[in-house]
């Protein structure tokens, strides 16, 4: 369990499913819509979806790049977090949004895998909050034109070293977008993360 006392809630963070960020990316369509299906499944549960939208040279505030995908739509109860970094939490509301909703435990869907999510997984766990992958819930562009790997084996790769990541009285792990069941986490039933991951098409566990 998480070590943040007083925080038995659970949250859906939803990083940066802005046009700017997908419209590129990895199986966007898929993509964009099992973080839809998250989110109906949040809200009909009763466990709140908190917003991140990243703010650059590139996403300028205000440009249609910026705006969350049109897919998607916040509601105007939904707490959204602007961003200038890749950790949702530095120098953000992410933390006070959080705090005033009681939550120590996060499921974490968007964009983009390397960068990101993979900096706002981490900044998640080390603040004492229990940090769960939707693994078929993120994605990322194609960088192999600079040495990156293929997009998605930087997704299975994420997937895979998240679903055995461990820290001191926190829960790391992944889990599909189908075996979310937000119901079990706001009765205060830990659901315990899938080690799941995709390499070259095939599941392994």
């Amino acid at each position: 369990m998480a070590t943040l006392a007083n925080r038995p809630n659970t949250a859906l963070l939803v990083v940066d499913v802005q046009n700017g960020v997908v419209e590129n990316a990895h199986n966007r369509d898929a993509v964009v819509a099992n973080i839809g299906n998250l989110v109906e499944k949040a809200r009909r549960d009763g466990v709140p979806v908190v917003w991140v939208q990243h703010t650059s040279e590139k996403l300028a505030c205000g440009s249609d790049n910026w705006r969350i995908v049109p897919e998607l739509t916040p509601d105007e109860a939904e707490p959204l977090v602007h961003k200038r970094y890749g950790d949702a939490f530095e120098e953000t509301t992410l933390e006070s949004a959080l705090s005033g909703l009681g939550v120590g435990r996060l499921f974490v869907a968007g964009a983009q895998t390397d960068e990101c999510i993979r900096s706002t997984l981490r900044g998640a766990l080390v603040r004492g909050y229990d940090a769960t992958l939707v693994s078929d819930a993120h994605t990322t562009d194609d960088l192999t034109e600079w040495g990156a790997p293929p997009p998605n084996q930087v997704i299975a790769h994420t997937n895979l070293y998240w679903s055995y990541h461990t820290a001191p009285g926190r829960t790391a792990g992944t889990v599909e977008t189908k075996d979310v069941d937000f119901s079990r986490t706001r009765q205060g039933i830990p659901q315990t993360p899938k080690v799941c991951y995709t390499i070259g098409g095939s599941n392994a566990r």
